[in-house]
């Protein structure tokens, strides 16, 4: 922005002193050049402006004028208005000069040169702008009556290519990411991270040296490009810089200078920040420090953040864009009540996309987040804590958006995968009071809290095709429950997943007739199917809360049967309440016991269902073989009792009892017959397999102890 004034005589001390009044309006600094016509003036007049671009947020205008022949008592006030954050001098040379470049880490300061060509003679009018460090304001300000004025923008933010957003004022070359996150990259710019793994062998086994200087010039050997130099400098620090645990706890002993960081091998984030400050200036990287809120060891939700800063962490131009990184939390982690520190290298931290490392880092000035638009503090406060193993699992968002749920007997909570994942949640450090259902992107929790008042909710996941068995922690909510559902009491020893999945489907059970996760039944009885390959071999148990059950009463109230493709299991409930029915599978071939790999809630309220055990099976019952009738293992006493059943490849099938009754085969392949129950305990089912067999393998017993018609 610039003023121009144009008098003579006395007049230009009047207009000045006016143009000065003005220009205290704009919270800026006056910088004046004045220059004299000379008495010899060609009998043309010629304007010329020319504007240039001169630093971050500095607008240069100069202006050439020729002319007013015979005039040499009019003086050319040039009044050059710049914003209070740059202090800016205007030097009138008779012949060029070029002005040194300055070679700090922080933004080298551009030198404009506007040349005017005057009558022949060369004279060149040079601006240097100069970042404003103590320099005390030219001018009074005024308010007119309006208040007291007050500057909203009085720093240097050298971040070309970003808004404040305090005034809205956009910078040009603007390189802003989305919020919220897109979920395409974790990273700020498409980088292969293969390409890396011959540099972060050799950065990572590089000895501390007697100076940064050093050091950096030991682990740039090798690299050609930026990305490189800082790849190598991040993991170096993440590799090699402890977390001060004494320093953090007494202020008066831990150090930010780097050649502490570097002599000690130790720091509190402000030291890892300026130790990766150093190294990048002199890897001729542009880095900057910054500091603001964290979401790190000791947070608790509902934390609200005032006053100073906590954390540290960097900046750094890469390509002419800005990008983030934390050397603190890409080096490991500590023990909640901050005892202990670990090295855990974590690569979420480095170049994080802005849109997911906003979620735990907040930093003091607003346009650090490098994000359009700009979240604001009361949103960082409120939005779920998403620790970095959630991205780093391949998660990509989760609801509720807020770690705050507000519950009226159950909540659910949804998240979305790029890839199938493996869950387990803990509502008060217990299990027993969510039902989990895994998908292919994700997973749907429903929680039933058990009392009202506040619960602890945290989510687990992890690879399913990982080496380590461990759950890493990966959300965490609170829920203000206000109403409790007291008609579903979940099992102790709920085993989720609950309901068919991919890694159910991985386990050979495919194609389920019942694909919901909670089965409602009104007669007490339910049967569940799946598409199954030959070489998978299964077995399944009922349990629940309601009355304790023998295992011999879990085994026999579920009931299984196979066909060629299909494998069948059939549930009769001893009374309501809700069961949980576990499905446990292994492949034929593979050593070792079954694994649970399907699980079901069965929830009956009919007070009239009383239904018995299925009849025992023996060791010779094939899973092949088929039980249509009955089905129940306790037959009433004194009745003719139908038998069905389909056992393939035997020469006979027998029921004996008081007597012993032969079953027919039909046309259909089913041995049918019937048999009276009159006068025994018990009734068992034979078979032999070949005509000249002389003996019978027991297959099936009922139990006679019903009341008769």
């Amino acid at each position: 922005m610039a003023w121009f004034l144009f008098a003579s005589g006395k007049a230009p001390l009047v207009s000045l002193s006016f143009t000065l009044l003005l220009a205290s309006l704009y919270d800026s600094t006056l910088c004046l050049g004045v220059s004299q016509g000379e008495r010899k003036r060609p009998k043309t007049t010629q304007w010329m402006v020319m504007g240039s671009k001169v630093g971050d947020e500095c607008q240069c205008i100069g202006l050439t004028l020729w002319g007013f022949q015979n005039m040499p008592e009019i003086h050319i006030l040039c009044l050059f208005l710049f914003p209070m954050s740059s202090i800016v001098t205007v030097n009138i040379q008779p012949s060029p000069r070029t002005l040194p470049r300055s070679t700090a880490t922080q933004r080298e300061q551009t030198d404009k040169s506007v040349e005017c060509n005057v009558n022949g003679n060369r004279e060149v009018v040079t601006v240097e702008i100069h970042p404003k460090k103590r320099t005390a304001n030219l001018v009074k300000k005024f308010s007119f009556g309006k208040g007291k004025v007050t500057s909203r923008n009085e720093a240097v933010y050298e971040n070309e290519g970003y808004v404040n957003d305090q005034n809205g004022t956009k910078v040009s070359n603007a390189i802003l990411l989305a919020y919220p996150w897109d979920g395409s990259t974790l990273k700020s710019m498409r980088i292969d991270l293969n390409q890396f793994k011959q540099l972060d062998a050799y950065a990572s086994e590089v000895r501390a040296s007697s100076s940064v200087e050093v050091l950096v010039r030991d682990l740039l050997r090798g690299t050609s490009s930026d990305v490189e130099k800082l790849r190598a400098i991040w993991v170096w620090v993440t590799h090699h810089i402890a977390y001060d645990m004494e320093g953090y706890r007494n202020p008066n002993l831990r150090s930010a200078s780097p050649d502490d960081v570097l002599r000690t091998g130790r720091a509190v984030c402000a030291g890892y920040s300026s130790l990766v400050q150093r190294m990048c200036s002199l890897a001729g990287i542009e880095c900057k420090e910054l500091s603001g809120y964290s979401k790190g060891a000791g947070y608790k939700l509902g934390n609200r953040f005032r006053g100073e800063s906590d954390h540290a962490w960097n900046a750094v131009r890469l390509a002419g864009s800005w990008h983030l990184l934390d050397a603190t939390w890409g080096a490991g982690h500590v023990t909640d009540n901050v005892s202990q520190f670990e090295f855990k290298y974590n690569e979420f931290y480095f170049l994080t996309h802005p849109a997911l490392f906003v979620g735990d880092h907040f930093p003091l000035e607003g346009q650090w987040q490098l994000l359009r638009p700009q979240i604001s503090l009361k949103q960082f406060e409120d939005a779920a804590f998403r620790k970095s193993c959630f991205y780093n699992s391949g998660l990509l968002s989760s609801q509720p958006e807020s770690w705050l749920i507000h519950s009226d007997q159950k909540t659910t909570i949804t998240i979305k995968s790029s890839s199938p994942t493996l869950f387990m949640q803990t509502l008060n450090d217990k299990e027993n009071h969510g039902i989990l259902t895994l998908k292919p992107d994700g997973m749907m929790l429903d929680v039933y809290p058990p009392e009202i008042g506040k619960h602890s909710l945290k989510i687990y996941c992890r690879d399913p095709d990982s080496t380590e068995k461990m759950y890493n922690s990966a959300l965490h909510y609170e829920i203000q429950c206000k109403a409790v559902d007291r008609g579903l009491n979940l099992p102790e020893d709920l085993k989720n997943p609950m309901g068919p999945s991919w890694m159910s489907e991985q386990s050979g059970l495919c194609d389920p007739s019942q694909r919901d996760s909670l089965v409602h039944t009104a007669d007490g009885r339910c049967s569940f199917s799946f598409r199954v390959d030959s070489h998978w071999e299964f077995l399944s148990m009922l349990s629940t809360e309601v009355f304790r059950m023998t295992d011999d009463e879990q085994r026999r109230h579920t009931f299984m049967s196979r066909t060629v493709d299909r494998v069948k299991f059939q549930v009769q409930i001893p009374r309501p309440g809700l069961y949980q029915l576990c499905i446990y599978g292994k492949e034929r071939t593979m050593a070792g016991s079954f694994s649970n790999v399907c699980n079901y809630l069965i929830s009956c309220t009919n007070p009239k269902v009383s239904w018995p055990v299925f009849p025992l099976k023996y060791t010779t019952w094939q899973e092949h073989y088929e039980l249509v009738e009955p089905l129940s293992g306790v037959l009433p006493a004194n009745r003719t009792i139908r038998f069905k059943m389909r056992v393939p490849g035997v020469s006979q099938v027998s029921v004996q009892g008081k007597a012993t009754q032969d079953l027919c085969l039909d046309t259909d392949g089913f041995w049918n017959g019937c048999c009276s129950t009159a006068g025994c305990l018990d009734l068992s089912v034979m078979i032999r397999e070949n005509p000249n067999d002389l003996t019978r393998s027991f297959i099936l017993n009922y139990q006679v102890g019903g009341k008769s018609d």
